[in-house]
């Protein structure tokens, strides 16, 4: 048998019969012809392929089997990948989009709420703060520290606290018109504190309760030949609560605000207290000091040191 030299269009199905015999002869190393130049190989290869679909009991006409190993000469049926390109590369991406493309939609919808984010409130934000802090710095302190000064003025009573303020109002202001936000905020803090030590009403009393000492004696460091006497004091305001007020420490040159400190005083003074105590457990005189309204400092009953101590 010759195998046809004129080739008639296939029906479906005899195509996909053709193409199952195309496949058999890949899969099978049995039927492995290198060379399939000669006529004679082709017939011995359609033979044998004959055979193979008898023995399956499956009828497949020689013009079926002849168009099977012409089209395995031609490679007919196989796939052959494209030769990497820009265009294949672009191709595999635009299929495999389902995978990738949920992750790089939501990047582009991250990226569009950040620049949204950034020019619509962040920008306006930031804008609006400068605009706050220029009106601040321009209006705002100017005038509370001025208010805050007059205060001062009208309820001191003591030239001190004047001289104060007006030292604060003037660093404060020229703060302000260097654009020192920071300056003029601590100016407006100072002038604040001011005030309000000049409003504060208390009384200094010794501490006579017990578990609290009333009283104590140390060797200064700088002069162990030296003793320094304390009485042990709280400030009281008008319901009789204990009230925190900054107190230099002597021995350390730190300012610390407490409720209860050591203040200095004479030996005699330290005795004279001393033997109050002893006498019935009770110091029947223990206010020694008295902080007024409009005033800066307390004036005392009792004769008092230059001197205080937070720690002992």
């Amino acid at each position: 048998m010759s195998l046809s030299s004129k080739k008639e269009p296939l029906a479906l199905d005899e195509v996909m019969l053709a193409m199952d015999v195309v496949d058999t002869l890949r899969h099978r190393s049995d039927l492995v012809v290198r060379e399939l130049n000669t006529e004679t190989k082709k017939l011995k290869l359609v033979a044998r392929l004959r055979d193979i679909y008898a023995a399956q009991g499956i009828d497949v006409p020689d013009h079926i089997l002849e168009q099977g190993v012409e089209d395995l000469s031609k490679d007919r049926f196989i796939y052959t990948p494209p030769k990497k390109s820009l265009g294949v590369s672009l191709a595999k991406l635009y299929v495999s989009r389902s995978k990738w493309g949920k992750w790089v939609l939501g990047l582009i919808s991250a990226g569009v709420i950040a620049i949204s984010s950034y020019q619509f409130i962040y920008l306006p934000n930031q804008a609006a703060k400068l605009e706050n802090a220029q009106i601040e710095i321009s209006q705002t302190l100017p005038t509370q520290m001025q208010e805050i000064y007059d205060s001062i003025f009208n309820e001191t009573k003591v030239q001190t606290a004047v001289t104060q303020a007006d030292e604060i109002l003037q660093k404060g202001l020229i703060a302000s018109k260097e654009e020192n936000l920071v300056g003029a905020r601590e100016a407006l803090k100072e002038l604040t504190q001011l005030r309000d030590l000049l409003r504060l009403e208390y009384q200094i009393k010794i501490v006579n309760r017990q578990g609290v000492q009333s009283g104590f004696w140390t060797f200064p460091e700088i002069n162990t030949d030296a003793t320094n006497y304390y009485l042990v004091v709280e400030a009281l305001n008008k319901d009789n609560k204990a009230i925190y007020l900054p107190i230099l420490n002597e021995e350390t040159g730190q300012i610390e605000t407490v409720n209860i400190w050591g203040i200095r005083v004479s030996q005699a003074v330290y005795n004279a207290v001393g033997a109050d105590k002893r006498d019935d457990g009770i110091i029947q005189r223990n206010v020694i000091g008295k902080k007024s309204y409009g005033y800066l400092e307390p004036t005392y009953t009792v004769p008092v040191l230059d001197g205080a101590v937070t720690r002992w």
